[in-house]
């Protein structure tokens, strides 16, 4: 299918221009403005689910993935060229979708508000390829295979950041274990053999403001030279509650999610190099646990509707002292790479920030790609202290790489965020450990000074004493959940 130049978006098979539509519209109120109301406004920070819908986007295991993501955070112009399904578009009350149906049948809904994004995330899961493939696909169990997968290959994760208030979640877990595979004629099952849309230039001007996607990289870099106050979008996961909580309004937003030169991930000898604008999920399906503390951090951050939305540069750019991504990266000593007009420059992730959201990039600068050096350390860990486990901001997050060689520390790094103005190595915890031999009573005086590390603050959700108090039962925990690195195992208890 060819797309027209004017900007348009497909919406469950239909073409539909953007004409007039103000740039900052996400695609939520977009939706909703044209009479498809099954996605709902709950929380209007993509914390709740109720907006999901599903894309088209570049696939790991098919050349297309439907992709569920909040509706109420991305502007659509965003979607620009790009192919959208709503709840409306899976199926009707006359010719349900299989998630609607078993849904349905086995009390998944009542009140119905969420139920719609329910649906969607769940159907992303349906179509995922991996499920399909690797999952027992003929239905109708609803008994659990483990803690996240079902017996079908579903996995329950994919609803984490979807919150129901009267159901009770046992009916929807339920429904999402006794779903087969699709059928033979399932439309939206074989669109992922299909190449997803190409992602296209697009310039939108309505009443004074502009949302540009540029071509390339040097585009964008000479757009933010000419344009330095532009707001760089890629997620738009912090822009967009931005936008729906605070009110803001950007005269220029320049999108550099799709841009082929930030998309790579390549793994070398001596270094792996992310992408800038690939997602989480893009990142950790396609490392699939090559960085165990990577992998120890993605199913922590956030749920898995932001993670398909949410990019590793965006999370580093945004410079929050409380971002999940920083403090693992911290501890991994991984680079940024800038690129600007004047070329490119590489910057230790320890040297890039520089106060509370304030960080080393110049206004035409771009975050390229993220560089970790290898080999990697062999004990990792990342620790997430929040109120929920899961779809929570951090009150701590403490990223470790430890080296134990001989019974000895030879090297470390801690990565900190939630206890300063910006996320931060923990140095003097690290020199209280290298050199030392790895056991409790070095651990437990090494935990005293990483509870004096940063200048943490009461609000509300820690207080300073907590926060500190955290930090340093955070390095005991390391230590005690690593009895495999002990020289002396009579100083673990029993």
């Amino acid at each position: 299918m060819t797309t027209p130049s004017a900007p348009c978006v497909t919406v469950n098979g239909d073409q539909v221009p953007l004409t007039g539509v103000a740039t900052h519209t996400t695609a939520l109120d977009w939706l909703r403005g044209r009479g498809l109301t099954g996605a709902k406004e709950g929380c209007a920070e993509g914390e709740c689910g109720a907006c999901s819908v599903l894309v088209a986007r570049p696939g790991t295991d098919t050349a297309t993935e439907w992709t569920a993501v909040n509706a109420c955070l991305v502007p659509v112009a965003a979607l620009d060229g790009q192919e959208l399904v709503t709840s409306e578009g899976l199926g009707t009350s006359s010719d349900l979708h299989p998630v609607q149906q078993e849904l349905a049948v086995r009390g998944g809904s009542q009140c119905g508000y969420c139920t719609p994004g329910f649906v969607c995330s769940l159907a992303a899961e349906f179509y995922r390829p991996a499920r399909v493939s690797t999952g027992s696909t003929t239905g109708g169990s609803a008994e659990p295979c483990d803690h996240e997968h079902g017996p079908n290959g579903v996995d329950l994760h994919a609803l984490s950041g979807n919150l129901c208030r009267c159901t009770g979640y046992r009916p929807i877990r339920d429904a999402a274990y006794a779903l087969g595979a699709p059928s033979d004629d399932d439309a939206l099952a074989a669109r992922r053999q299909a190449p997803p849309p190409e992602p296209r230039p697009t310039r939108i001007a309505v009443d004074g403001a502009e949302f540009v996607r540029p071509a390339s990289l040097a585009e964008a870099l000479t757009l933010l030279t000419e344009r330095p106050e532009a707001q760089v979008v890629a997620g738009s996961t912090d822009w967009g509650v931005e936008v729906n909580i605070r009110g803001r309004r950007a005269p220029l937003v320049v999108a550099v999610d799709r841009l082929p030169e930030l998309r790579s991930l390549t793994v070398g000898d001596d270094m792996i190099e992310i992408g800038a604008a690939l997602t989480l999920t893009e990142i950790e399906r396609r490392l699939d646990g090559r960085v165990p503390l990577l992998a120890e951090l993605f199913p922590q951050f956030a749920s898995r509707l932001i993670r398909n939305g949410a990019t590793i540069g965006g999370n580093i750019g945004t410079a929050s002292p409380i971002g999940d991504a920083p403090p693992a990266l911290l501890a991994l000593d991984a680079d940024v790479v800038l690129a600007s007009p004047r070329g490119e420059r590489v910057v230790p992730l320890a040297d890039y920030f520089t106060g509370y959201r304030e960080t080393v990039r110049a206004a035409d600068e771009l975050i390229r790609s993220v560089r970790l050096p290898l080999p990697l350390a062999s004990l990792v860990g990342f620790h997430k202290i929040a109120k929920r486990r899961f779809d929570d901001i951090s009150s701590v997050a403490v990223g470790y790489a430890l080296e134990i060689a001989d019974g000895a520390v030879v090297r470390a790094r801690i990565g900190l965020g939630g206890v300063a103005a910006t996320p931060l190595r923990a140095v003097a915890t690290e020199d209280a450990l290298v050199c030392r031999p790895w056991t409790e009573e070095t651990v437990r005086r090494a935990a005293a000074v990483l509870a004096g590390e940063g200048t943490p603050m009461d609000d509300h959700r820690a207080s300073a004493s907590y926060r500190s108090a955290m930090l340093g039962q955070s390095l005991l925990r390391l230590f005690h959940t690593h009895p495999e690195t002990h020289t002396d195992r009579q100083e673990v208890p029993a």
